[in-house]
């Protein structure tokens, strides 16, 4: 088959997954995506562009390297922390701190980081270098298993993602595309041959609620999402339940019968539980989370918004 070997820029690529579609997987994550989500769990996959991430807990002391990213910084940027401890010693070390409004995003103190506590979130990359390190977990796919490619959203950067589709194909794996849904129609028409699943996710069905939440309306989420069930595609629905913000009985049923309407194409509807698991990411990049007062639901309360969707009989579950 043939394909391009297409440029991208990835942000992650995580072997044995196994909440990314059937079987144990590899899951590739792209950077960039349209929405901007208030629960996002991974924040360094919204912007195309590569940003810089600490991990105070790596930092051993700007002493350890001579001040190697204070000094690499054109912008003055990095500054050193007052003394604290070593994690499990009474070594006390003056860290760095980051002042991110001189920061352009240079990433060269990044570069000059011996211990990589500061690192740059995402890299450029080719199909045919994802392609090759994908290789490496081919033995894991055999039961059913394979390939999920993620973001942000993969259709974000659709030359590349339906390229590196064409070549996997083209070596028999199972392909699954997490994806928002927000992308031309055309492209989901282009991509659905080379795609085995869809996993699709329903954020709210209300477009004015949908666009306060994510930034962008539902309408061309809806369409696509019709779209593919229409034209033969297999879709998984995943509907993140976020307390007071999308998880009301209203919104509920309406997701319950949307994925009704979709007919077979739905093989199976995932409820998500909101989860604190992020939060830490936005620490790391500098971002302010806007969700700290918000707590993850009560196992009743997923139990109860389970069983909406069964009276429907649909295949569900949570995950």
């Amino acid at each position: 088959m043939e394909y391009t070997n297409a440029p991208g820029h990835i942000y992650d690529i995580q072997g044995y997954a196994v909440h990314d579609g059937p079987g144990i997987r590899t899951t590739v994550y792209t950077k960039g995506c349209p929405l901007k989500c208030l629960w996002c769990h991974s924040p360094e996959s919204q912007r195309h562009q590569f940003e810089l991430g600490y991990l105070p807990l790596k930092c051993l002391g700007a002493d350890l390297c001579e001040n190697a990213c204070i000094k690499a910084c054109p912008e003055g940027a990095i500054t050193r922390d007052a003394p604290s401890k070593l994690m499990g010693k009474d070594q006390m070390v003056e860290k760095i701190k980051i002042d991110r409004a001189k920061c352009s995003g240079c990433l060269k103190c990044a570069d000059a980081c011996i211990t990589q506590s500061l690192y740059t979130a995402g890299w450029n990359t080719t199909v045919d270098e994802v392609y090759t390190r994908l290789m490496k977990d081919v033995s894991f796919f055999e039961n059913g298993g394979g390939v999920t490619i993620s973001g942000g959203e993969c259709m974000a950067q659709f030359d590349f993602t339906l390229n590196l589709c064409k070549r996997l194909k083209d070596s028999g794996i199972h392909i699954c595309l997490d994806t928002t849904g927000f992308a031309p129609t055309a492209q989901y028409g282009e991509i659905m041959p080379y795609a085995d699943l869809f996993l699709y996710d329903l954020k709210h069905m209300d477009s004015y609620h949908h666009k306060k939440l994510t930034g962008v309306p539902n309408e061309l989420i809806l369409d696509n999402a019709r779209f593919l069930a229409r034209n033969g595609a297999a879709l998984q629905v995943r509907y993140p339940m976020i307390p007071k913000l999308n998880d009301s009985a209203e919104n509920i049923r309406a997701t319950a019968e949307f994925c009704k309407e979709l007919g077979d194409a739905v093989q199976l509807v995932q409820l998500l539980p909101y989860h604190k698991a992020g939060r830490t990411k936005y620490e790391r990049l500098g971002w302010r989370y806007r969700l700290t007062n918000v707590e993850p639901p009560p196992e009743s309360f997923m139990e109860k918004a389970l069983e909406v969707f069964k009276a429907l009989e649909l295949p569900c579950q949570i995950h």
